[in-house]
């Protein structure tokens, strides 16, 4: 009896699509150059400086060292500076992923004057580089007392994270069926508490990729926690660019194996998370 041929679903081909040999090998081939600077990145952490400054560099690290590691744990400013990476980019990610729910759900669920305009001024100002702003987020803290504070910090990173997020959770939103929120309306909750208790659990793939992509964005910013932060509040960006580079010398082996260190938090969540990031994308892109 002849094998039952397997059903293709619609859309399959384009998520599970079939490659030839030479789709398959130009692919190994984008993949390889895409991690050749991860590779360059590891190896030279391991690397011993001399080998480094060599003119014939090897390309593995022969005579693999850890003292390159230990010099990042044994710099009490490079520790403070994670600690404040991860109250930044933590309060960057809780910040982001509430306001971005709440004005995703009114722009979504909620018909107002106004509210189509709000939508094209949102992306409008997304176009103004983030550098045109910085002198007027200085001021702006500095007159109201938030300068040199992580609150400085946290909302500026905000500010630059909203567009991308509201629309990612507006997007699965708007998918979600006006049933839902009458039924609740019935049973007299409130819209925060359909928000809260109804909204949010359906949309939790969402929130977690909201939430990846602030906290990444706190985690790696160099400007804004340079301009923004005080002393003893600056972030890790900024902390390896102090402690690694100086003018006319730089400890590079050092600074790779800082930002090793440093890159596992992101590639362990992202692990961690990975499926919920994909499901919300996914869900964010496709309306219904």
């Amino acid at each position: 009896m002849p094998a039952r041929r397997r059903s293709r679903h619609v859309g399959e081909g384009i998520t599970r699509p079939t490659l030839g040999v030479a789709g398959k090998l130009s692919l190994a081939v984008l993949g390889l150059f895409g991690l050749l600077p991860v590779y360059w990145l590891v190896a030279t952490a391991f690397m011993q400086r001399e080998d480094v400054f060599s003119k014939d560099r090897p390309f593995f690290p022969f005579n693999p060292t850890l003292d390159n590691f230990g010099a990042f744990f044994e710099d009490t400013a490079l520790l403070s500076a994670l600690g404040n990476s991860v109250i930044v980019s933590a309060g960057t990610a809780a910040v982001s992923v509430l306001v971005a729910g709440l004005m995703a759900y009114s722009l979504s669920k909620f018909r107002y004057r106004g509210r189509n305009l709000f939508m094209v001024m949102f992306l409008v100002g997304q176009l103004v580089p983030g550098v045109l702003l910085l002198v007027s987020l200085y001021l702006m803290f500095s007159a109201a007392g938030l300068l040199y504070t992580y609150t400085a910090v946290v909302l500026a990173f905000t500010t630059f994270t909203l567009p991308l997020t509201v629309f990612l959770l507006k997007g699965i939103i708007d998918g979600l069926p006006d049933e839902i929120i009458e039924a609740a309306k019935v049973d007299g909750l409130s819209n925060l508490a359909i928000l809260f208790r109804i909204i949010f659990p359906l949309i939790t793939p969402g929130l977690v990729t909201a939430g990846m992509f602030a906290f990444m964005r706190g985690w790696s910013d160099l400007l804004f926690a340079l301009t923004l932060a005080g002393p003893d509040k600056q972030t890790l960006p900024v902390g390896m660019t102090t402690a690694f580079i100086h003018e006319g010398s730089g400890d590079w082996p050092a600074l790779m194996a800082a930002s090793v260190i440093t890159s596992l938090p992101l590639a362990l969540i992202f692990i961690a998370l990975q499926r919920y990031f994909v499901s919300g994308l996914a869900a964010g892109a496709v309306k219904g």
